[in-house]
Order: C-alpha cells, then structure tokens, then sequence
C-alpha cells in the first residue's frame, strides 16, 4: 500500500510538476493538497491567487483541499504554530509523509526537515538538486500553461507579471535571475496541463505593487531564509490580479 502524503501546493509550477511526477511514480497516495491562504484576503499566500482559483484548481484534479489560514504577514511563530496544528490534525488521519516541490534552496529544506521531525513527519522532495533550466522545459514540453501572478522588484520589472511562461519569457529573463524562480524571483499559477481534467479560466486584472516587511522571528533572526538581508521598505512585489470566469 503507497504511503499517505499531503502535497503542499502553492497553485504555481514547480507544485504541479511535482504532482504530476508523484502521478506517475504511484509511490505515494495524496491525501490532500496543503495551501497555505491570507485569512484577510482570501488568496494564496505570496501568490496573490484568488482562493476560488485555487478551489478550481483542486476540483478540475479531484484532489481534497485543505486551506490552512494564516493572518496578513504573520510572524514566524504565528505561522509555524497554525502549521503545527494543521499538520497534527492531518497526521491523526494518516498522513506520514508531507511533499514539497523545492529545488535547491538548502536552508529551507533544513527547516522543512527539522519542523516535521518535531512531529514525526517525513519530508519529501522529488524535484531536489535537478537543473532549473531543465525542470522548466520539461514542465512545457509537457503541456503545462502557467503564468506570473507575482515578481520580486528586486529582480524584475512589472512587465514580467501576467505573463505566461514561454521560450520568449525564458529568454527575456536577466541572466541573474533563475529560470524557475527558484530563488523568489517569481511565483506563477498553473492553469492547464496533463494533471487537470479541464483548463482554469480567468482573465487578468490589475497590477499593483506592494510592499511588505520580511517574515521574521522574534530576534529578527529570520527573512526567508535568504543570506542578504534587505531594508523592509525595499522587500516590494508586483501582483497581477487574475479574475476567475464562470464555467
């Protein structure tokens, strides 16, 4: 019998790949998809998708949902004890393994790692240390259509948000900036492809650009775990709204 896993799914590329790998390896069941959503705004975290968008999603996979609520810009602690809860809950109902689509951020995995051990939890990564550039073709060699919902200022202009992602993008990206967004550089929203039983229908909507302060523990010890550590009042983002349509 597979294992019982959670996926954590952002509704961006790298979590679909992700399934769409697990699919086809059978190795694990997936009980669910894990979102994490601004419980003020109603939409995926960092993403900046709309909640309904994220609903279709799951329904065009026939895959349950959980949305586990966090507040706007939560501290560290605030966050790790809303996951802790969400995790406990799904643990009781069999889950042992808990599935992420990182690639090479070491220190993120780390801390995936030493959190779920608190719960004797398993960390999976199927996409771990495969070449970006490599990743982000097979995604669209295999049909999948995503787009930008979301650009860190730092790397790129407004022109690269509600974008779809294409070997003209590809190109136009700076040479400094990874062509999966590894590095936050990006965050997309995959609406079609070979997981989905039909495409999500949207049409875009405003760009806008906010700024935040970087999550951070108390001590201020923590931004994302992210080794250059940034003035607050530059950590800016442009979001493209995406407006479900009707079926």
């Amino acid at each position: 019998m597979s294992q019982k896993a959670l996926l954590n799914w952002s509704g961006g590329k790298d979590s679909a790949l992700t399934l769409y790998k697990l699919q086809q390896s059978q190795e694990f069941e997936i009980a669910c998809l894990l979102t994490s959503i601004s419980e003020k705004y109603q939409r995926i975290s960092m993403h900046g998708v709309r909640s309904e968008l994220l609903e279709l999603q799951a329904k065009s996979m026939d895959i349950p949902l959980v949305k586990m609520q966090v507040p706007d810009m939560p501290s560290m602690e605030v966050y790790e004890q809303t996951m802790r809860e969400t995790l406990s809950e799904l643990k009781r109902q069999g889950v042992s393994a808990s599935i992420f689509g990182d690639i090479f951020l070491e220190d993120l995995r780390t801390y995936r790692e030493n959190k779920l051990a608190e719960l004797d939890l398993t960390g999976v990564f199927p996409l771990w240390k495969q070449p970006t550039d490599k990743l982000i073709r097979e995604f669209l060699d295999l049909g999948f259509k995503t787009i930008t919902t979301c650009v860190n200022e730092q790397f790129l202009d407004n022109s690269f948000v509600g974008r779809v992602i294409d070997e003209d993008f590809l190109n136009d990206l700076p040479a400094n900036v990874d062509p999966c967004g590894e590095n936050g550089e990006f965050h997309t929203f995959v609406f079609d492809g070979p997981i989905f039983s039909r495409p999500i229908e949207f049409e875009l909507g405003e760009k806008v650009l906010r700024k935040y302060e970087a999550p951070k523990t108390a001590d201020d010890s923590d931004q994302c775990f992210s080794d250059k550590k940034q003035d607050p009042a530059q950590y800016g983002f442009w979001f493209c709204d995406l407006i479900p349509l009707t079926p």
